[in-house]
């Protein structure tokens, strides 16, 4: 099976669905800069989700973006797919804690459903690559030290196993005789950076350095993460839309495990202040160590982190004292 790409090569048309969130309106941002044209799908409309006004805030006006407001389980998408090039799936209902219990139908129609839905749409329009957001939670306890893709995945929340899913929906498609569609699965390694989504470590520890509401820590502290920052999960999507390849499962990661505490440490250094908590018990699925080996990535992709944690963490706090409507911690 012969997928058309030109290996480093600009994307003249592609879609990005979950365009009004963290990381999709970053890809947004970075493909209509390179000259791609873009068609963003979410289900949060810019003209009343204030959230998705702010973080589209840059590409709205643009005449290379167009948007529609849509839900993947429901909405036509073939003529959304129409001459794209590339489609990157970054739609996704997040979050380990709430995929427990009565939410979990919500998860596998948004994270499993959808999936096929936009892979099958892809197939009738002949998109020739579909770039597929996963996550490092599909791997559930490791021993501590680097994780290759080789590891057999073992997902220990129900949103880590609708992650999983989608990967697989990926491969199963890719991997048709009669598919002209390739598909890369980022498996991505604790994303932050400006836009974050609020429910997440370093967005709640620089607002509550700055006066907001304390930090609801969980267990003691000790867990580590392979913080990964947005505009090198950027850079790696893009490099994964023109690689020479059928169908690949790569990490992105910085390849660096921080402790949570030392997290609230390079915050307090950077605000001046000190990270109130309020001290919570473990979460069942919060794993106790991330770490990316992403030596697969850097052979197929040419890709690698360039971007610090200390670096990475200032420009989220710039970010955030630019955006907030008041001083922060007035």
């Amino acid at each position: 099976m012969q997928h058309n790409t030109t290996p480093g090569g600009a994307l003249s048309r592609a879609v990005v669905t979950g365009a009004a969130g963290f990381i999709g309106s970053h890809l947004v941002d970075a493909l209509l800069a390179a000259g791609t044209t873009v068609v963003g799908v979410d289900r949060r409309d810019p003209r009343t989700d204030p959230g998705a006004a702010a973080r589209l805030a840059g590409a709205l006006d643009h005449p290379g973006f167009t948007f529609v407001a849509a839900d993947l389980r429901t909405c036509p998408l073939q003529a959304l797919f129409l001459q794209a090039e590339a489609v990157f799936h970054f739609a996704a209902l997040p979050g380990v804690r709430g995929s427990w219990g009565e939410r979990f139908a919500e998860y596998t129609a948004c994270n499993v459903f959808a999936t096929e839905r936009v892979l099958a749409a892809c197939e009738d329009v002949r998109v020739p690559r579909l770039v597929y957001a996963s996550s490092s939670s599909v791997y559930g306890t490791t021993n501590g030290g680097a994780t290759g893709e080789e590891i057999t995945p073992n997902p220990e929340s129900p949103y880590a196993v609708s992650k999983l899913a989608g990967e697989q929906l990926c491969l199963a498609h890719a991997g048709k005789a009669t598919s002209t569609v390739a598909a890369v699965a980022l498996r991505l390694f604790t994303v932050y950076g400006p836009r974050q989504r609020d429910d997440m470590l370093i967005g709640r520890a620089l607002t509550a350095a700055l006066g907001g509401p304390a930090l609801d820590l969980y267990g003691d502290g000790g867990q580590r993460r392979d913080f990964t920052y947005v505009g090198d999960v950027v850079r790696a999507a893009t490099a994964a839309a023109t690689a020479p390849v059928t169908m690949a499962v790569l990490n992105i990661g910085a390849g660096v495990s921080t402790s949570v505490l030392e997290v609230l440490a390079a915050v307090e250094e950077l605000t001046g202040h000190a990270v109130p908590v309020n001290q919570l018990p473990a979460q069942a699925g919060d794993v106790e160590a991330t770490l990316a080996d992403h030596s697969r990535a850097a052979d197929l992709l040419g890709w690698a982190p360039r971007t610090a944690l200390l670096q990475g963490i200032s420009r989220q706090l710039a970010h955030l004292t630019a955006n907030s409507p008041q001083p922060v911690g007035a």
